[in-house]
């Protein structure tokens, strides 16, 4: 999902026709490792049991530093950096084709296996680790772009659009639809909450079970999986084209000039403006004070300008990035960004280990806060140790495994 631009092997021709390997984008892999830190806070929400619970979590316990840690994931996080990740995801499929033509290979064989590669690993990892997967999702919506890698960028752009639009449009109708029905206390509503009620103390009996509880709940979970592939592939599509425009039109490269800078600062202040109401919408009828009616509403309003928050967010960091302070904080983050596959594995390795009977099996036991306090912990390590790792090596362990699919029968350089 989160792939490094990976970049191909020269073929095996005389070392004078061999073409230089391109210097890799830093701010790319900056991006990737900032986004990494925000899937992180999300997906640990889930894994630690504090997803769909009001009042931040960890029932009558919750304090009040719960609800404000949950309450600020859910406003500035919730439903933002998948889709920077998905644009990403787009600006380096360009990238691959990029290399692909260096390397004097098809395109497209090459990117099948990347894809199916990607499928396997997201497969694994949805059973064993977190259900919440979007490594597979990744996979199959990237044969999309896959498909229309021929398209102009403009003809690409104005589809993204309509397809936000259509996503957008349907949505609103749904919202709408759950805003005018009367949740409130009758007797469908009571039995819905008891349903609920005995769902999530089911998987809290499994996830703090045994390693075989822990993968039946996972494998239980995908037709949720398969739901929300359903409500959020729209938008992932929509990102992935965007992003691949962007990629087409290197529109990540030379950021410092004076229009690219004007741009950028207009579409901070814009996507700011949009972006922060609906996250702050989306908290509110998440986490609280609005009511439960307000919940679903309230999370699709959020979920539709999320993308003016990612936007907003991308844009800030690339202003930063050109001055002396903002370059530093890129060359600690553009680590983690290069080896975000096997950071991402890790994360759920260790939520695993942390909230699932594979280990302590504190699911459901912890507030928002301190399992929050713990991920950006756990996220300031994984940044230390990629600095280190990438200093010696010029890929991760799962970007190396992904590269050895994508270039099989090829001969890749050493490093």
């Amino acid at each position: 999902m989160k792939r490094p631009e990976a970049i191909g092997p020269t073929a095996a021709i005389e070392p004078a026709a061999v073409m230089p390997r391109p210097h890799r984008i830093v701010e790319v892999d900056a991006l990737r490792g900032f986004a990494l830190c925000g899937i992180f806070l999300a997906n640990v929400l889930v894994m630690s049991g504090l997803d769909g619970l009001r009042e931040g979590g960890a029932g009558p316990t919750a304090s009040g530093l719960d609800q404000v840690a949950h309450w600020l994931v859910m406003a500035l996080v919730q439903t933002k950096f998948y889709l920077l990740f998905s644009f990403l995801f787009g600006y380096s499929f360009t990238l691959q084709m990029d290399a692909a033509e260096r390397d004097g290979a098809p395109f497209a064989p090459r990117m099948l296996r990347r894809l199916l590669g990607l499928f396997v690993l997201g497969a694994l990892h949805a059973v064993l680790l977190y259900p919440g997967d979007i490594l597979t999702t990744y996979a199959l919506l990237g044969l999309v772009l896959l498909a229309a890698r021929a398209v102009d960028p403009a003809r690409m752009w104005r589809a993204a659009l309509r397809v936000y639009g259509v996503v957008a449009a349907l949505y609103l109708l749904l919202g709408a639809a759950v805003a005018l029905v009367d949740t409130g206390e009758g007797d469908e509503g009571l039995t819905a909450s008891a349903a609920s009620a005995a769902s999530a103390a089911g998987l809290t009996t499994a996830y703090r079970g045994g390693p075989a509880d822990v993968v039946r709940a996972n494998m239980d979970a995908w037709s949720d999986i398969l739901v929300g592939l359903l409500m959020m592939g729209g938008m992932v599509v929509a990102a992935f084209l965007a992003g691949f425009v962007a990629g087409r039109r290197r529109l990540l490269a030379d950021t410092g000039t004076p229009d690219r800078t004007a741009r950028l600062r207009r579409i901070c202040l814009w996507g700011l403006a949009v972006g922060l109401p609906g996250g702050v919408l989306m908290a509110a009828g998440t986490v609280g004070p609005l009511g439960a009616r307000w919940e679903i509403p309230a999370f699709i309003l959020g979920m539709l300008t999320a993308p003016a928050l990612s936007a907003a967010y991308a844009s800030g960091l690339l202003l930063w990035f050109t001055t002396p302070r903002g370059a530093r904080l890129a060359a600690r983050l553009a680590p983690a960004g290069r080896m975000a596959l096997t950071n991402y594995l890790a994360q759920s390795l260790v939520m695993a280990l942390v909230f699932t009977g594979y280990g302590a099996a504190l699911y459901g036991r912890v507030g928002a806060a301190a399992v929050l306090g713990g991920a950006l912990l756990f996220y300031g390590f994984q940044l230390a140790a990629s600095a280190w790792l990438m200093t010696r090596h010029r890929l991760g362990p799962a970007e190396r495994l992904l590269r050895a699919v994508t270039l099989w029968g090829r001969t890749a350089p050493r490093g």
